[in-house]
């Protein structure tokens, strides 16, 4: 039996204290189109993106933080679903079964937390692919809506998580010898790595594991949408700007995947988003990952237009700011 992997990432979904509030950040401001609406959570996905959503925002307690339910990641064939069940049964993590139509569009999935990080991950194969509403919807077949809609993310690229309190080599090895992650970069410090850049895609990275210092849980630093080009990246300060929003980082570009970046907090709820654009493909099948040095840290997370200072911590605006999905 090959080894079994995980095909791309699918969607974040996140538990926010005033879901109206925060759909006009990720909507209005952001342009995710809206595929559903439930009594207690809002579906959306980028305008190149089929799938049924790529962003999932839940109505949680008015006076709670919001946290990152869960992360998901698809299937490569539908039997995948219960085989990974069955894999991570054996090597003794719990497993919860997901039910078709639990979640608006998506068929049965299961749901279980990284052991070594703590971390909400969901595996899924079946997904409703709907049309978007005629009134955004694209005439081009292989795209699902028109730009034009806030900055038109095209679609989901990455999501980065850290791992509070402990190094993540072990959630490194982890997500590689479970989910079939590869690792693309990495930050090497003399006793443990800081952080890695890993992929199942030829994107330079799926998810990214950071060490984060100043926590002893899991956290999440932000979800990422991609933008065609480094200009756009320019427009959309220009937007956020008109939308009296505050960036948080940025302009500027990464040494670690070469993309450009603005990272920016959605105002109701603090989650951090990232958009991205640029960065490179990787085909090459004995890709050899590229190890970034301690004293290279800061050319390695801005090649320009920030700066890593480590006096400021934890107030500096780089640092993760919600929480994830405790056990229950």
């Amino acid at each position: 039996m090959s080894k079994l992997e995980v095909a791309m990432l699918g969607h974040a979904a996140y538990v926010v204290p005033n879901l109206e509030k925060s759909l006009w950040f990720w909507k209005d401001v952001v342009g995710l189109i809206e595929t559903e609406r439930t009594a207690d959570a809002v579906y959306l996905r980028g305008f190149q993106e089929f799938e049924h959503h790529s962003l999932v925002l839940m109505q949680g307690k008015p006076d709670e933080e919001a946290y990152l339910h869960h992360v998901a990641f698809k299937a490569k064939q539908p039997e995948d679903v219960d085989a990974f069940a069955a894999h991570l049964r054996g090597i003794g993590v719990e497993v919860a079964e997901v039910p078709a139509g639990t979640e608006a569009g998506q068929g049965a999935a299961i749901r279980f937390f990284i052991p070594t990080s703590g971390h909400p991950i969901e595996i899924y194969y079946d997904m409703a692919r709907p049309l978007s509403p005629k009134e955004v919807r694209s005439a081009l077949k292989n795209q699902t809506a028109r730009k034009g809609f806030g900055i038109s993310p095209r679609r989901i690229d990455h999501i980065n998580l850290w791992c509070g309190g402990f190094p993540p080599d072990e959630t490194i090895d982890w997500m590689s010898d479970n989910l079939g992650f590869k690792v693309r970069e990495f930050i090497q410090l003399p006793e443990f790595k800081l952080g890695a850049w890993m992929s199942v895609t030829p994107l330079v990275h799926d998810a990214a594991f950071m060490f984060d210092g100043n926590s002893q849980g899991a956290r999440h630093h932000h979800i990422a949408y991609w933008l065609e080009e480094p200009t756009e990246i320019l427009n959309a300060q220009e937007h956020f700007a008109e939308h009296g929003i505050k960036v948080d980082l940025g302009p500027g570009k990464h040494g670690i995947s070469q993309a450009f970046y603005t990272y920016l907090r959605d105002p109701a709820s603090g989650i951090r988003l990232e958009i991205f654009a640029g960065g490179y493909l990787i085909f090459d099948p004995a890709w050899e990952p590229i190890q970034w040095d301690a004293h290279e840290l800061e050319r390695g997370l801005f090649w320009y237009g920030d700066s890593l200072d480590p006096t400021a911590e934890p107030e500096h605006p780089f640092m993760p700011t919600i929480g994830v999905r405790a056990k229950e």
